[in-house]
């Protein structure tokens, strides 16, 4: 990390941490974030469902929650971007404080409960979206709403047509009986709406699930079935996890979902076992405590096609993408893969 990158952080780390994360966003649009451009080469393209990426190194969702720095975010190096969640309605989110660092363990908890400026606003900053970027959004249900399962349509239905690919969220712990959706009948009858809407968009695009890392081996393999039978383009393993072991940090009590460096080997193992009960058939997104090439090397040698990173971000700066990328490629080189697609599942 460069000096500046590293006086950076420090200044934002003087605030609360959702005011340093408003102000990283600021720091971005502002130019004041040396950006590499895209990062690409024969080995590091790869294809996910049919979406031809640069790399396999994407911007997980929560950062850009309301798609305000897609510009600049385009130019930091990552393969692609995932922005919200979205949901129908504007809302406010849970109280505050609902953010947390916990720097001895690298690692984030949050309690946003989907704070978001709704649809409209979205869709609006989608049609300006950056040219020659893959984008996706993040779908997610009011906190108050009658039919959640309905709101991830409605949030497609409005929004798809500026999209490259849609994430279906039903894995956020903070919003309550949200993970419910994730039982067999209710995500399969969730998933054939929003693909039946997604069928009806001028230009289809994939749609993907987001799961909790929290499940049992019986609901994992609930879930792969459900994906192969509605016909699902890829499934993103994992969100973040209720689980609180051997954390250190002064915050480690915190209600809400904990991210970063924690997750890596939960997020992996759920990875890995999705990987086995699909078969491979389905293309996997790898998200949880990636903040090192190794880590989104091993990812990828789990079953993942490609992975997504945001808390790493926070305590090694948005230099830390090009970094990954340049070891990533270096660990397939030296293992003698000649794209990452040779070296997935492996």
């Amino acid at each position: 990390m460069s000096w500046y990158d590293e006086a950076g952080l420090r200044l934002i780390r003087m605030f609360d941490p959702e005011t340093g994360h408003g102000l990283s966003l600021r720091a971005l649009n502002a130019g004041l974030v040396r950006l590499p451009g895209q990062i690409t080469s024969p080995r590091l393209r790869v294809q996910l469902a049919g979406l031809d990426l640069p790399n396999p190194v994407g911007l997980a969702a929560g950062m850009d929650k309301n798609a305000v720095a897609l510009g600049p975010l385009s130019r930091a190096g990552f393969g692609f971007l995932e922005v919200g969640a979205t949901t129908p309605r504007p809302q406010p989110g849970n109280p505050k404080p609902r953010l947390f660092r916990l720097p001895e363990d690298h690692a984030v908890i949050n309690r946003f409960g989907f704070n978001n400026e709704g649809m409209a606003a979205m869709a609006a900053r989608l049609e300006k979206r950056p040219q020659g970027t893959v984008i996706g959004l993040n779908l997610g249900a009011n906190k108050d709403s009658a039919d959640r399962a309905a709101d991830f349509a409605t949030v497609l239905e409005t929004c798809g047509p500026m999209l490259d690919f849609a994430t279906v969220n039903v894995s956020s712990p903070n919003t309550e009986n949200l993970r419910d959706l994730q039982g067999k009948a209710a995500l399969e009858a969730l998933l054939r709406g929003v693909l039946g809407v997604r069928d009806g968009l001028a230009r289809p695009i994939p749609i993907f699930l987001k799961i909790a890392p929290d499940l049992t081996e019986a609901e994992i393999a609930d879930i792969a079935t459900v994906a192969g039978q509605v016909g699902i383009d890829g499934i993103v393993a994992t969100n973040t996890t209720l689980s609180r072991e051997r954390l250190r940090g002064a915050h480690a009590a915190e209600t809400g979902g904990l991210s970063g460096a924690p997750l890596f080997e939960k997020s992996t193992a759920v990875l890995g076992r999705l990987h086995a009960e699909t078969g491979g058939a389905i293309p996997l997104i790898g998200v949880g405590g990636v903040g090192s090439g190794a880590q989104a090397y091993a990812k990828i040698r789990a079953g993942a096609t490609a992975v997504q990173l945001y808390t790493a971000l926070v305590y090694g700066g948005i230099g830390l993408v090009e970094t990954i990328l340049r070891d990533l490629e270096a660990l397939l080189k030296r293992d003698g893969f000649a794209t990452v697609a040779e070296a997935v599942g492996a």
